[in-house]
């Protein structure tokens, strides 16, 4: 089976496809890695909001915002599921895919280079699902952490544990990110069913979208005015 897939992808199908696995996994890198991308600004940010969380009476506030990730966490990995189900659904009818094509001019395609790509698909999902699920939890320990600080600034577990809340909390972000990057290039896998140019074409999209909101985005000029 191994063998028929591979002769069936033809050099283009091989090049754009390695095209979407450096540009997904190079998109990440450059972006958690400078210090300059609306990621990295928002770090200051969240360590700066668990040190006013000290001295806030009530801490209503900051439950309230914490609450509000947590449910962007939920609502998204729930989403992703969805999308899953769907994914593998259509691939277990790629029988019917094949035929829609036909039916509008274009060339059939093996029925295991459907399903491959489909698959494709559903993996990158996947990735989505596990990291917001694990950004849910660490933004339940980040509450937890916050929980515990003391309200008396001069108290000496005070910073530090407030330091602690705020790098799970980077660390919950970090991880929500990476879903919703997961999510952009899913839809550019999604492109191969079109095609391998479609693919190249779609790949080249999402990168350019990903990396204009962390570099060139109206957002980031407004994070950068401090």
């Amino acid at each position: 089976m191994t063998l028929s897939l591979l002769t069936d992808l033809a050099p283009a199908d091989l090049a754009a496809l390695a095209g979407l696995l450096v540009a997904w996994f190079g998109c990440g890198w450059l972006i958690e890695r400078s210090d300059r991308s609306v990621t990295q600004l928002m770090s200051r940010y969240r360590r700066d909001w668990m040190v006013e969380m000290i001295t806030r009476q009530p801490r209503i506030f900051d439950a309230t915002i914490l609450g509000s990730l947590r449910q962007g966490t939920t609502f998204l990995a729930s989403g992703a599921m969805i999308a899953v189900g769907g994914v593998l659904a259509l691939a277990g009818n790629a029988e019917r895919l094949d035929s829609i094509v036909m039916d509008v001019g274009a060339v059939g395609q093996p029925v295991l280079l459907w399903q491959a790509k489909l698959t494709l698909v559903a993996l990158i999902l996947v990735h989505a699902v596990f990291k917001f699920v694990w950004s849910n939890r660490l933004f339940g320990y980040c509450a937890v952490v916050m929980a515990s600080v003391p309200n008396d600034v001069d108290h000496p577990e005070a910073r530090p544990r407030a330091d602690q809340a705020a790098e799970l909390n980077i660390r919950a972000a970090l991880n929500f990110n990476r879903g919703l990057r997961s999510i952009y290039f899913a839809f550019a896998a999604l492109a191969w069913v079109a095609g391998p140019w479609a693919l190249m074409f779609g790949t080249a999209a999402i990168c350019w979208t990903v990396l204009s909101r962390e570099f060139a985005s109206t957002s980031r000029i407004v994070l950068m005015e401090d």
